[in-house]
C-alpha cells in the first residue's frame, strides 16, 4: 500500500469513533441522582440536559400483570440512566390504591389524541404507539432507540431542587430553546416506594414506584400557569422560562421532571403528545449497577480492535 492511501483508512476509522460516541452520548450524560440522606436545605442543581425521552406507562395497583413487570421497571430506570425519563400513571377508577389527581390528568391529556386508552401495562415513548402487555418491552426499546436516532435538537434545560423547612421547591434556572406559543413547561413529581395501603386489592410488592402524584404546567404564551394539582403552590412571577417554580410537601424518595411540551389546544390541534425536551432530578436509592456502564468498555474494545486493524493495514 503506498504512503498516501493509509490516510483514508485512519480518517475513516476516526470518523465512525466519533460516531459510536454521539450516537452514546445520552447514556454517558448522566441525570442527577442524589442518594437518600443527603440535605437539600443549601439546593441542588440539575446538569444542563433535556435530552431524556419520557416512556409513560399506564398501571394500576390491582393490575396482575402490572406487579409482575413493576420491579423489573425499577431496574431498567436505573439502567437507561438519562436517557428515559420513566412515569406511572394510575388511574381514578374507584379501584387503584392510589389514583392521584395528577395521574389522572396526564391520562385525559392522553386521552386528547385517542380516547379508547389499552388495557394495563402500557407504555409510550414520547406519546407514540401504545405497547401494551408484559412482553411489550422490547417494542419500547426499539421505540426508544429510534426516537433517539431522530432527535437531532432539543430543549436545554436546568432547575434546582431545595428543601425549605418541611416543603421542597422546584424552580427552573436555565431555558435555552425556541419558547413557542402552544407550548408549555411542565412540573411532574413523582414519589418512589409508595405504599399500597391495606385493604386495596394487590397482587404485587408492598409499594409501587415511579408514581406520579402532582404536576403544574405554565404556558410559554401568555407565562401563565394554567393547571397545579398535588402542589402547596406553584407560580412563576416573571416568566415561565426565568423563574417558574413549584412547591410540595416532604417525600421519603421522589423524582421531579421538567417538560417542555405542546399545551393542551396544540394538542387537539396537532395530536402531537412528545415532548421537546426533558430532565428528571432523582431523590432516591442509588443502584449499584448505575455507577458502571458498560459501553466504556464496548467502546474501548471497538477502539483497540480499531488501532490494531489500522496498525495493520498501514
Amino acid at each position: 500500500m503506498a504512503k498516501g492511501q493509509s490516510r483514508p483508512h485512519k480518517r475513516g476509522w476516526l470518523v465512525l469513533l466519533l460516531a459510536v460516541g454521539l450516537l452514546q452520548a445520552p447514556i454517558f450524560a448522566q441525570a442527577v441522582v442524589v442518594d437518600l440522606g443527603t440535605s437539600l436545605e443549601e439546593g441542588i442543581e440539575t446538569n444542563l440536559g433535556g435530552r431524556s425521552l419520557i416512556v409513560e406507562e399506564l398501571t394500576t395497583t390491582w393490575c396482575v400483570s402490572c406487579a409482575e413487570i413493576d420491579p423489573y421497571l425499577m431496574n431498567v430506570a436505573d439502567a437507561h440512566a438519562s436517557r428515559i425519563a420513566l412515569m406511572a400513571y394510575h388511574p381514578d377508577d374507584g379501584v387503584d390504591a392510589f389514583g392521584p389527581e395528577a395521574a389522572q390528568h396526564r391520562i385525559e391529556r392522553l386521552r386528547a389524541v385517542d380516547a379508547n386508552l389499552p388495557g394495563t401495562p402500557t407504555f409510550m415513548v414520547e406519546g407514540g404507539a401504545y405497547r401494551t402487555g408484559t412482553d411489550a418491552w422490547v417494542d419500547v426499546q426499539r421505540d426508544i432507540l429510534d426516537l433517539e436516532v431522530a432527535r437531532q435538537s432539543f430543549t436545554q434545560l436546568q432547575f434546582n431542587v431545595q428543601r425549605i423547612n418541611e416543603s421542597i421547591h422546584a424552580t427552573i434556572t436555565t431555558f435555552d430553546g425556541h419558547a413557542m406559543n402552544g407550548s408549555q413547561l411542565t412540573f411532574m413529581v413523582l414519589e418512589h416506594g409508595k405504599t399500597v395501603p391495606k385493604g386495596f386489592d394487590n397482587p404485587g410488592e408492598p409499594a409501587r414506584d415511579r408514581v406520579v402524584i402532582a404536576t403544574a404546567e405554565c404556558r410559554l404564551g401568555d407565562g401563565f400557569v394554567s393547571k397545579s394539582i398535588g402542589l402547596i403552590h406553584s407560580e412563576a412571577p416573571t416568566s415561565c422560562t426565568t423563574d417558574f417554580s413549584i412547591e410540595f410537601g416532604p417525600l421519603d424518595s421522589f423524582s421531579v421532571v421538567l417538560l417542555h411540551e405542546n399545551d393542551y389546544d396544540s394538542i387537539e390541534a396537532q395530536e402531537d403528545l412528545g415532548t421537546y425536551g426533558a430532565l428528571e432530578f432523582a431523590y432516591r436509592e442509588r443502584s449499584s449497577g448505575e455507577a458502571w456502564n458498560p459501553v466504556w468498555v464496548v467502546l474501548g474494545v471497538t477502539a483497540f480492535t480499531g488501532l490494531l486493524i489500522v496498525q495493520k493495514r498501514d
